[in-house]
């Protein structure tokens, strides 16, 4: 039987960072923690490359084309904040964003983390960025660490 388990295995890459400046009290917390992870594991400026984008929908487009660089990243982690509002458009942009970094991970054979927090209020969004619930840019770091570790396993 072959086990292939990568966790808490570190790997020397580049990692690209695509952040939706919607909600950037939020995003900007995420990404901040993202990389204190990410030099707590080794990483150096020359290895981060960071992307903002206009809000949450402009993020799988964006992670697609860094993804067509295939040589320059091993991964892209997906960093923003999508809190319900009064109106069913929280339901369309949870959908969109989701579907489609699965979609470019899936396409293009590369990690894509979804570190977009979907929210019913900015509590529960400050929750995850340091808070009671964690730090999920900080989990987006680690889980691409750990896929790259495990998709190069599986060559």
């Amino acid at each position: 039987m072959e086990i292939i388990d990568s966790q808490n295995v570190n790997v020397h890459c580049r990692l690209a960072f695509v952040v939706s400046r919607f909600n950037q009290e939020i995003t900007s917390k995420l990404l901040e923690g993202a990389l204190a992870r990410a030099q707590e594991k080794g990483f150096t400026n020359s290895d981060i490359s960071v992307v903002w984008v206009p809000g949450a929908v402009e993020i799988p487009i964006v992670a697609q084309r860094l993804a067509l660089r295939r040589s320059s990243y091993s991964a892209i982690i997906c960093l923003g904040a999508v809190i319900r509002g009064e109106t069913t458009h929280y339901d369309y942009v949870c959908e969109t964003v989701a579907q489609g970094c699965s979609q470019v991970a899936l396409a293009q054979n590369i990690p894509v983390v979804f570190g977009v927090l979907t929210t019913e209020n900015e509590e529960q969004a400050l929750d995850r960025c340091g808070g009671k619930h964690g730090h999920k840019g900080k989990d987006a770091v680690d889980t691409a660490i750990e896929m790259v570790a495990t998709l190069r396993r599986l060559v």
